[in-house]
Parts: C-alpha cells; sequence; structure tokens
C-alpha cells in the first residue's frame, strides 16, 4: 500500500517537476539603460551589468543608448569589457530620437551587435578637451585624433563594420541617421522596439570570448538592471557642470583658508569638494578619491579633539 502511494505521489509531482524545469530554461535577455554622458560612473554601471550578465548566463546584454559623448578613459574601459565579455553585448541606440554622439560612436562599433532605432543618428566622434576644443594646432590635438581614428578603425575591423566611416567619424566629425548608417555598415540593423529587435537578432551566431554563442532571444524574458541609488547620487557629481562647480567652490575654500588660518569651514569645504572634483573629472580613480575622503575623516575627527571648532570639523569628518 504504501509502495502504491509513493508511486501515485511521483506520478502526481512529475508535472509540477516538468514545469518548473521549463521555467528554469526560458531565456533571460538582461537590459540596461544609458542615456546620459560616458563618465567613470556610466562605466562602473555598465561594466557591473555585463558581469552580472556573465553570472546569470543571460543570452545576451542589450545596452539602450543615447548618448552625447564622454570621457575617453570611460568609454576604453567600457569597450575593453565589451571585447572580453562572455555573453553577446548588443548595442541599441533607442528610442527615436536618440543618438550616439563622440564616445558613443566607439561603444556602438564594439558591440557584437550594433543597432538603431529609426529617427537616430550616430557619429561626431572627434576627441575634444573637457570643457573647450582642443588646440588644432598643437602636436598633441594630432597625436590624440590620431589614436582615436586607428581605436575606432580596430573596432570596426574587428566586428565587421565600415572602418572608413569610422575613421571619419573621428577626424571629420561625419555623422549619418541610422538609414544610412545600415546602408553604410555601420550597424547591422535597425529596429523600431526592443521587441523586435529581440525577434530579429534570434538565431544569430556571435562569437564571443570564450567561443560561439548562438542566440535564442525571440521568446526571452526581459530582465532590467536598474540604476541604483548610489550610482544615481555619482551621476549627480560627475555632471560636467556640477564637477566645475565643485572645483571653483574646493580652490575658493582653500584660498580662504590660506588667507584665514584657523577658519576651518572653509578649508574643510574645498578639500572635500575639490577630491569630488578630481573623481568627477576621473584625475583621482573612484578607490583612491574613496581612500582621501576616508583618510581626511579620520584627520578631522583628531583635530576636532584639539581645536575648538563648534562641531564644524565633526560635520567636515
Amino acid at each position: 500500500m504504501k509502495r502504491k502511494l509513493s508511486y501515485i505521489s511521483l506520478l502526481l509531482l512529475a508535472p509540477l517537476c516538468v514545469f518548473v524545469h521549463a521555467a528554469d530554461e526560458v531565456p533571460v535577455v538582461k537590459v540596461l539603460t544609458l542615456e546620459s554622458a560616458i563618465t567613470p560612473v556610466s562605466a562602473e554601471y555598465l561594466i557591473k551589468a555585463i558581469h552580472q550578465a556573465e553570472d546569470e548566463n543571460a543570452e545576451c546584454l542589450v545596452i539602450q543608448l543615447d548618448t552625447p559623448g564622454g570621457l575617453m578613459t570611460s568609454m576604453d574601459n567600457i569597450i575593453k569589457e565589451i571585447l572580453g565579455s562572455q555573453v553577446p553585448v548588443v548595442v541599441y541606440v533607442a528610442p527615436s530620437g536618440a543618438r550616439a554622439g563622440s564616445a558613443g560612436v566607439f561603444i556602438t562599433i564594439s558591440a557584437h551587435i550594433a543597432a538603431m532605432a529609426p529617427a537616430t543618428n550616430i557619429g561626431a566622434a572627434h576627441p575634444v578637451s573637457l570643457g573647450t576644443p582642443i588646440d588644432t594646432s598643437s602636436v598633441m590635438e594630432e597625436k590624440i585624433t590620431n589614436d582615436a581614428a586607428a581605436r575606432a578603425r580596430t573596432l570596426a575591423e574587428e566586428r565587421g563594420k565600415n572602418a572608413d566611416w569610422a575613421e571619419r567619424a573621428v577626424r571629420e566629425s561625419v555623422s549619418i541617421t541610422a538609414t544610412e548608417a545600415l546602408e553604410k555598415g555601420v550597424i547591422d540593423l535597425i529596429a523600431p522596439t526592443l521587441d523586435s529587435l529581440l525577434t530579429m537578432i534570434d538565431g544569430r551566431e556571435i562569437k564571443v570570448a570564450l567561443g560561439t554563442k548562438k542566440l535564442n532571444t525571440k521568446d526571452a524574458r526581459i530582465e532590467e538592471i536598474e540604476l541604483g541609488l548610489r550610482f544615481r547620487i555619482l551621476e549627480v557629481i560627475v555632471d560636467p557642470n556640477i564637477a566645475y562647480i565643485l572645483m571653483m567652490i574646493g580652490m575658493a575654500g582653500i584660498m580662504l583658508e590660506l588667507y584665514n588660518p584657523g577658519s576651518i569651514f572653509p578649508g574643510v569645504i574645498g578639500v572635500i569638494s575639490l577630491i569630488l572634483a578630481f573623481y568627477a573629472m576621473q584625475t583621482l580613480p573612484v578607490n583612491y578619491a574613496g581612500l582621501l575622503l576616508i583618510i581626511s575623516a579620520v584627520i578631522l575627527f583628531l583635530l576636532e579633539v584639539k581645536i575648538a571648532s563648534y562641531g564644524l570639523l565633526t560635520i567636515g569628518g
């Protein structure tokens, strides 16, 4: 009797086990949206998303991109991760009206699949300095431009894209529409929506770092990778306008402290503002910025014991 009950239990549980197994087999596509300048924060966010997609064995990672450009150092970090990614990375310039400018061009052509929505554009990748154009008469400008042009051509050749146009985008700042980009072989396809994009790339064989992967995206489950609170706060800091304001506040605070020794408050605000400004401009990597902030806090706490600052040193710490 007990044996019969066991068989009956197994028969009843079998469909449930099949259902759970089938649910586990549903392919997953990770999607993140990047609608800002390419900064140390966006680079860290994107790199973290690639690692998460790898750890969770996603079918692919879709980067919905809309950017005017950004820092070359952050761009280089992103490109290195894309080239070494174990999961296919799809850059999708969307929605309609979006653009992939400057650093966005490099990121787009470095992707395993490059796609654009209708009424979008890509191009204008000539390197400029932070704030003002580089002096076109200088040798340094020529070196930077040549290096960026070679970088663009290398990426385009690696992904089978139009290398001549990629170089022109750097040297001549040319920009083209999505339709022109498809005709010139700059991108792989035009897709009006994310769902249509996943349908169009379904079945494609993509060469990744560890071999070849055939995409199964038509009926995949889409999972958004959200921008956390920490990244949102840092995004505000790395805005170029905020970075310049922090730099000015930092310099003014230190100057006031030097002119009025012992005032404390201007010096504390100045040091913190300068560190944050250096981080925003990527003069200091984030780990060193954090280390300096911690050291500064410890020093301020120790000074509070020796100096009567009425709490200003503690607040700064």
